[in-house]
């Protein structure tokens, strides 16, 4: 118990010490042990060397000090001398020898651990709202400049995940804001008009309904984009063997009315691609890449969507890609796409449908399994999306799609008219 005490008495204080008088104590106490060494070889060697010297003949005498001694033992007596002048002067130069190494080192070790305490008041200094300081040591060498680069480099991740969040907050603080105020200005509306009869119930009721439906894809998006960016990527035990056609022809066969609807041309090459994932985000996934070619296109455009497993570096590659015509956009506009509550040319507060987190959910699930996505904008107006997934299965695996047979798709639907 007594040791346990000390021990903990021990690290106490070199926590409450800090790392200067640490390092000042042991550099102190080195140079002290070196000190008392060679203080002490001086000593034994001074004795040493004139015990080998030359011996007076016997039977005179030697004086030494002042003093007369036998000539038989001058070499002792001298010896002697010797070691006790080596011991005074070690004596005095001793203590200054330590002390000048305790300033010393102390003003050395400060001049090191300064820019330490460059990163240590950084890191005091900031807030949610300072999170734009840096370090930026510019004569900083070695470990405590390569600290720093690592401090300024996370700092720009934190504030780069900082203002995604706010902005993420504030988008979708907004996106909930406009169904619930179409919901209360069409209630108020119908409650303050005394004649509202039947035909104005019912509008209002399709109204309301088409507000609830939009607030219901808003938090069911920002619940599955939540799990699917917490969850990281997927470990072995979430994985399953996946057809990629399968789900594509199911998701293509759920938005056929809305395709004929809009006169839309559908060209479909579903090939068997099979790779390793979760079913229900990759059915997202493509559901959404889907729906969004059909949200955003135009009457009479087009779409075409196929599956493919091309050869890799290492491995075979699963290939997903969804293009689709639609409004005209620039290079420089296709990465905001990807960004939650964007929708391109179509201003965030037009009545269309969908919450704007299609291509950020696409995302979220591509990065969970592994995967890599990239959009190019097409000549003339539309997008095209290309899903990449590394893990190519090349045996057919457990049945877990159940989606109809890509045979059961037509090449084309055509539009009425």
């Amino acid at each position: 118990m007594a040791r346990a005490a000390r021990w903990d008495g021990a690290a106490g204080w070199g926590r409450a010490a800090g790392l200067r008088p640490r390092l000042t104590l042991l550099a102190t106490g080195l140079v002290a042990l070196v000190s008392a060494l060679l203080l002490w070889l001086g000593w034994v060697l001074v004795g040493t060397v004139v015990a080998t010297t030359t011996a007076f003949p016997t039977g005179g005498t030697v004086r030494i000090g002042g003093v007369e001694v036998p000539a038989e033992s001058a070499r002792a007596a001298v010896a002697a001398a010797a070691r006790s002048e080596v011991l005074r002067a070690g004596l005095i130069a001793f203590p200054l020898v330590v002390v000048a190494a305790a300033l010393v080192s102390w003003m050395l070790v400060g001049r090191v651990l300064a820019p330490l305490h460059q990163v240590i008041a950084a890191s005091r200094r900031l807030s949610a709202s300072s999170l734009g300081e840096r370090v930026a040591l510019q004569r900083a060498r070695g470990e405590v400049a390569e600290l720093a680069a690592g401090f300024d480099a996370m700092l720009d991740r934190l504030q780069a995940a900082f203002e995604a969040q706010r902005r993420f907050v504030a988008n979708a603080g907004h996106e909930l804001r406009t169904p619930l105020a179409v919901l209360r200005t069409e209630i108020d509306v119908t409650l303050q008009d005394p004649d509202a009869d039947v035909a104005e119930l019912r509008r209002m009721g399709h109204v309301v309904r088409d507000a609830g439906r939009r607030c219901d894809e808003l938090v069911a998006g920002l619940l599955l984009l939540a799990r699917t960016e917490a969850t990281g990527p997927l470990g072995e035990p979430d994985l399953a063997t996946v057809n990629l056609a399968d789900l594509l022809v199911s998701e293509l066969d759920d938005v056929a009315g809305a395709a004929v609807e809009h006169c839309l041309s559908v060209r479909a090459d579903p090939v068997p691609a099979r790779t390793r994932g979760d079913e229900v985000l990759l059915r997202r996934l493509v559901g959404n890449l889907v729906e969004n070619a059909v949200r955003h296109n135009r009457d009479g455009g087009w779409i075409e969507a196929s599956t493919a497993t091309r050869a890799g570096g290492d491995a075979d590659v699963v290939e997903l890609v969804v293009s689709s015509s639609g409004p005209e956009l620039a290079a420089d506009q296709v990465g905001e796409l990807f960004e939650p509550f964007r929708r391109g040319p179509v201003a965030r507060t037009a009545r269309t449908r969908g919450s704007g987190l299609g291509l950020s959910i696409v995302r979220a699930v591509a990065v969970a399994h592994g995967a890599t996505v990239d959009a190019i904008p097409v000549p003339g107006g539309g997008l095209k999306v290309r899903v990449r997934f590394s893990s190519a299965v090349s045996a057919p695996g457990p049945a877990v799609s159940q989606g109809p047979s890509p045979a059961s798709l037509p090449a084309h639907v055509p539009g009425p008219g």
